[in-house]
């Protein structure tokens, strides 16, 4: 209890039908390291702007442990990132990240997400992003929420059309010495009420909202069938 009640977004929840999204325990952190490397995408791509899967496996996990810390310790009102870990059946098998600036005046919300090969396929990916969605519109108040994948991921691309977002601008980068187009999308509330497919529910953040910035929740939360 005492980390839960000195840093309370130990505590949230979200769940799905299949899934829970939150925060790892340690040993559980050191499981989804295991899971990213045994394998995140196949070798002859990378589709993440920061090619942090472009190691060995041992570095991979501890990639993953560290951002994990990284995000936990930098955090502000002003400027957070939340890895939520996914797990099914009780296990970690993905991260489904919200990230935010000035969130309070702005916001407007961004997502990112892994999930390891062995769990792809399966529509975990549309699923857990359904629900980070759930937790930015309903929880938090968001008024648009964005994301951005390489032009060769179509799953990616995928997953956001079938939750609502829209096509929102093109821009380019170098990866691995290459350069690398993207695609970026946008969901409003909207287009996001309008594809609300998944059952979700949200727990514990009445005591999280201060670390977003927010003093009262946004609106009602709880399961919200289709």
């Amino acid at each position: 209890m005492g980390l839960m009640k000195h840093w309370p977004i130990f505590g949230l929840r979200v769940r799905t039908p299949r899934l829970e999204l939150r925060l790892p325990r340690d040993s559980e952190l050191d499981a989804l390291a295991e899971v990213a490397a045994a394998g995140v995408h196949p070798p002859d791509l990378m589709p993440f702007a920061f090619p942090w899967t472009d190691a060995p496996p041992e570095k991979v996990a501890r990639n993953v442990l560290q951002y994990s810390w990284r995000c936990l310790a930098g955090w502000t009102a002003q400027d957070w990132k939340l890895p939520l870990t996914v797990f099914a059946d009780g296990s970690p098998i993905g991260i489904q990240e919200l990230y935010a600036q000035d969130f309070t005046v702005a916001r407007h919300a961004e997502t990112g997400s892994w999930l390891g090969l062995a769990h792809q396929g399966r529509g975990h990916g549309t699923e857990m992003r359904a629900a980070i969605l759930e937790l930015a519109f309903t929880g938090l108040g968001a008024r648009t929420v964005g994301s951005a994948a390489h032009t060769d991921n179509p799953a990616s691309h995928a997953v956001s059309r079938r939750v609502g977002y829209r096509e929102n601008g093109r821009r380019f980068s170098a990866v691995q010495g290459r350069p690398v187009e993207d695609t970026l999308y946008l969901v409003d509330r909207e287009s996001w009420s309008a594809h609300r497919g998944v059952e979700t529910e949200i727990t514990g953040l009445a005591p999280c909202l201060p670390l977003f910035g927010l003093a009262e929740e946004p609106e009602p939360r709880g399961a919200r069938p289709r």
